[in-house]
């Protein structure tokens, strides 16, 4: 099994010369640890104390792992103390008695990290294995190199791969990682709806997300996301993408978008002309928007709920005077990190405090001076004190434990509000953000005043 999985690699042993002991003794070990780790058992065979050259257990076992030499073919001992399934496997009641033990469900990459795991304790997971890895891990019960799998796909949980690990979560039953995939989800709907991955849900999975209640998406973008799920869906089952196919595959899934509750030119632009729709289907949502009698539909006509956004505000007051807060093409930014995985959406800004203005404003959101979103927006003040929010086309994830800039251009002729006594750590809700001065900060905006005094956010 050892050798199928990694091929030996002959080494040739160094050449003599007449450099000193010391350096002759090194290149030798140097050569033995060589045709160890490349599985080359002749000439390791050669090698009388082998032992030697790795002081600790780990390292032995992290040689012999995937070794010819004593491979576990032969010797099941360290398999059978490292998974329950194998100790059944090897010593239970119905042991098995032959020579070779087949795992063909279990690919060969998979399982090599898990045998490595179980021989010296080493976690090597990658994004292209972890699934499988995790596969291997549930079906012989080894718990920590699972908990491990898992952590490791929280981690890189994204908008991108939300939808496919929500469906791998419910088949492996990992409740917790099914609620970080519903969180990206919500707050990142679009997103996720427009992603590669989404076409490859299954329909229970595919009905779940078209079900949800708090999808942040228009209905519009629902939609055509269930119609690429649907043609995606159609090359499944080798079918011709035709619309009446689509709707075939669809089947129910299709009431659950809730086409009702789009604005009346995006349905008749969009949904009425799709085909997705039967005749008496789109005559009944035009008479549902227009007609005093409506007529029973088999859609939701209910609005989802989506997220409510929340704002972080990190001054305790504000002011104005007669010679600040002006801008001239200057940057307010502030640095901030939480302890949470949340979403920015936006940011709240103070406006004009000389009655109502507009403003034009470029929003930025950096991470280590690598820009993650931007957007050039106006907004209108109407000269009160309050704040005026500019959101961003898309929320933008944001890990713990790692400082980001959120930096402000504001282009207008008015002196404005500004923040005092601002505070280095709130608690918003379960979510704790510190804050901390921006180098890119050149129009005054610190920890202490200035602009930027919201982040609007999702949790």
């Amino acid at each position: 099994m050892a050798g199928e999985l990694f091929p030996t690699t002959t080494l040739v042993p160094p050449a003599s010369s007449t450099s000193s002991s010391t350096s002759s003794t090194s290149s030798t070990q140097q050569y033995q640890r060589q045709n160890l780790n490349n599985n080359n058992t002749s000439a390791a065979r050669g090698c009388c104390n082998w032992q030697g050259l790795y002081p600790t257990l780990r390292e032995r076992n992290s040689v012999m792992f995937n070794n010819e030499m004593m491979a576990d073919v032969h010797f099941v001992y360290v398999l059978a103390v490292g998974s329950s399934v194998f100790h059944a496997m090897f010593y239970g009641e119905l042991a098995e008695d032959q020579e070779e033990i087949r795992i063909p469900d279990v690919e060969p990459p998979s399982f090599l990290t898990m045998m490595k795991y179980i021989y010296c304790d080493e976690i090597d997971l990658c994004p292209d294995t972890v699934l499988a890895t995790l596969y291997a891990a549930k079906k012989y019960i080894v718990p920590h190199l699972a908990r491990a799998c898992v952590n490791f796909l929280e981690t890189s949980l994204s908008a991108k791969n939300a939808c496919v690990l929500l469906s791998q979560s419910c088949l492996f039953e990992e409740p917790d990682l099914t609620q970080r995939c519903w969180e990206v989800i919500d707050a990142q709907a679009e997103l996720a709806l427009r992603s590669e991955g989404f076409c490859d849900i299954d329909t229970q999975t595919l009905e779940s997300i078209l079900r949800r209640e708090t999808l942040n998406a228009k209905e519009m973008v629902v939609l055509e996301a269930a119609l690429n799920w649907a043609e995606a869906e159609c090359q499944r089952q080798d079918l011709s993408q035709t619309i009446e196919n689509k709707r075939l595959v669809l089947g129910k899934a299709v009431y659950l978008i809730r086409i009702p509750t789009m604005a009346l030119e995006d349905f008749a632009n969009g949904a009425a002309q799709s085909g997705v729709l039967t005749l008496n289907e789109t005559n009944d949502i035009f008479l549902w928007y227009t007609a005093a009698n409506k007529p029973e539909l088999l859609f939701c006509t209910k609005p989802r709920k989506g997220l409510a956004p929340q704002r972080c505000h990190r001054f305790q007051s504000c002011a104005y005077r007669s010679n600040q807060w002006r801008y001239r093409g200057r940057c307010d930014s502030i640095q901030f990190a939480v302890d949470k995985r949340v979403f920015i959406a936006g940011f709240g800004l103070y406006g004009s405090s000389c009655g109502s203005a507009e403003y034009s404003a470029k929003i930025e959101l950096k991470r280590q001076g690598v820009p993650m979103a931007q957007r050039i927006i106006k907004f209108f003040s109407d000269g009160s004190s309050s704040t005026f929010p500019v959101w961003f086309e898309h929320p933008v994830q944001i890990e713990p434990d790692t400082f980001y800039t959120a930096s402000v251009v504001l282009d207008g002729n008015e002196l404005s509000y500004f923040g005092q006594e601002g505070m280095t750590e709130v608690q918003c809700g379960k979510v704790t953000f510190q804050f901390q001065c921006s180098s890119d900060s050149t129009n005054g905006t610190g920890v202490q005043g200035g602009q930027i005094p919201e982040l609007i956010f999702y949790a």
